[in-house]
C-alpha cells in the first residue's frame, strides 16, 4: 500500500486494519463521523480497492456485513474498480454511485437526518468490529 493517503482517525485505522485483513489494500477513504466545522454527524460509507481484488473476499465482507443486526440496511458496491461500504438508503436517493447527485444526497440526508447519520455510525462501528474478528480463509 503506497502512502499516498494517511489515516487520522482510529476509526480509520481500525477500518483498514479489517478490510487488510483480505488482502494488500491499494486505496482507501473514509469521511469523518462528525463536521466539525458545521457541528453534526455525517453518514458513514467507506470506499476501497486491493491490490489483488479476489471474488471470495467480497463474498466474504458482503456475507459478513448481511449476518449483523443492522439499524439501517447496508450495501457493498462493486460495480466500479472502488469498492463502496455505504448505507442503501444513500444508494437508493442518488441512482448508484455513478449518479453526480451522490455527493449532494449524502450532504443532504447529513444536515436533514441526524438520527439516520447516528444509526449508521453505530452500524459502521459494529460493521468493522466484525470485520475485524470474521475468520479469514487462507487458500
Amino acid at each position: 500500500m503506497t502512502n499516498e493517503w494517511m489515516i487520522v482517525s482510529s476509526r480509520g485505522e481500525r477500518a483498514v486494519q479489517a478490510l487488510s485483513r483480505s488482502g494488500e489494500l491499494e486505496w482507501f477513504k473514509l469521511p469523518t463521523a462528525f463536521n466539525a466545522t458545521y457541528g453534526y454527524a455525517q453518514v458513514p460509507y467507506m470506499g476501497w480497492r486491493y491490490v489483488f481484488p479476489e471474488e471470495g473476499v467480497a463474498q466474504l465482507i458482503e456475507a459478513a456485513v448481511r449476518a449483523l443486526p443492522t439499524q439501517v440496511d447496508w450495501e457493498i458496491d462493486r460495480t466500479r474498480r472502488n469498492w463502496m461500504l455505504v448505507p442503501m438508503r444513500v444508494l437508493r436517493e442518488a441512482h448508484g454511485l455513478a449518479d453526480p447527485s451522490f455527493r449532494d444526497v449524502v450532504h443532504s440526508i447529513n444536515v436533514q437526518d441526524q438520527e439516520f447519520c447516528l444509526k449508521a455510525l453505530s452500524d459502521f462501528e459494529l460493521i468493522i468490529q466484525h470485520l475485524l474478528q470474521v475468520h479469514i480463509s487462507e487458500d
